[in-house]
């Protein structure tokens, strides 16, 4: 079995598109047939993202950590604990594409970090995203970790001791541990993500803020490094 696994806080109104697509991709015909399974992690949440999720037919677990750290642990546990040989893990602000799972057990590698792209710019406009055109590099052989577009073995995983409770910068430890205890890491733009740029982010140090930061050096030194 695999099992996708996306935390969750307070995300009624982009969880439905992500499950959608998740749901797309878990049909795909080179998986033949293997069972996946999508967990939505409903961390803290106050909102119908339960609600909206499980309507869908998917299944949900709840924690109370406020932490993306320990929401992707929780959602992996649960995975493993009903047999996952795989996890994939992506946001819910996010959209994967058809391909997504087969493109990366296609690499036959113990973990697979993608990229991610964006279709609408919002208030950031045509500065950033071409900014972003000139500055990030997806190709294979990039150095993003996202937690938007990763995916692991489950004995990787759980060799290298799994997510540990951060509130940012989770994706990254994770994939540090994962190369310390030599697991074999892939880093392809093979499997598509379509991720949000929204200013009420959740992870302090997650794209979101990496975006923000663009925006506020541009504003600080007077130069437009977004269009450079």
């Amino acid at each position: 079995m695999i099992g996708i696994i996306v935390p969750a806080h307070n995300e009624e109104e982009t969880i439905a598109g992500c499950v959608t697509s998740l749901l797309t991709a878990s049909q795909a015909p080179a998986l033949a047939g293997e069972a996946v399974e999508i967990i939505v992690v409903l961390d803290a949440c106050r909102d119908r993202t339960g609600s909206v999720a499980r309507a869908l037919g998917v299944r949900t677990i709840e924690v109370r950590a406020n932490n993306v750290g320990l929401a992707r642990q929780a959602g992996a546990a649960s995975a493993l604990a009903r047999g996952a040989r795989w996890l994939a893990f992506t946001d819910a602000d996010s959209v994967v594409g058809p391909q997504w799972l087969t493109s990366q057990l296609a690499l036959g590698a113990d973990a697979v970090c993608g990229t991610v792209s964006v279709e609408d710019w919002g208030t950031y406009g045509e500065r950033m995203r071409r900014h972003f055109r000139l500055t990030y590099k997806d190709t294979n052989g990039h150095a993003h970790v996202h937690g938007a577009n990763m995916g692991v073995s489950a004995q990787a995983y759980v060799a290298a001791g799994g997510f540990i409770g951060l509130q940012t910068g989770e994706d990254v430890a994770l994939v540090e541990a994962l190369k310390t205890c030599g697991a074999r890491v892939e880093w392809s733009s093979a499997p598509r993500v379509i991720t949000s740029v929204r200013k009420n982010f959740k992870a302090p140090g997650g794209f979101g803020a990496y975006l923000q930061k663009v925006e506020q050096l541009r504003q600080w030194v007077g130069v437009d490094v977004a269009a450079a």
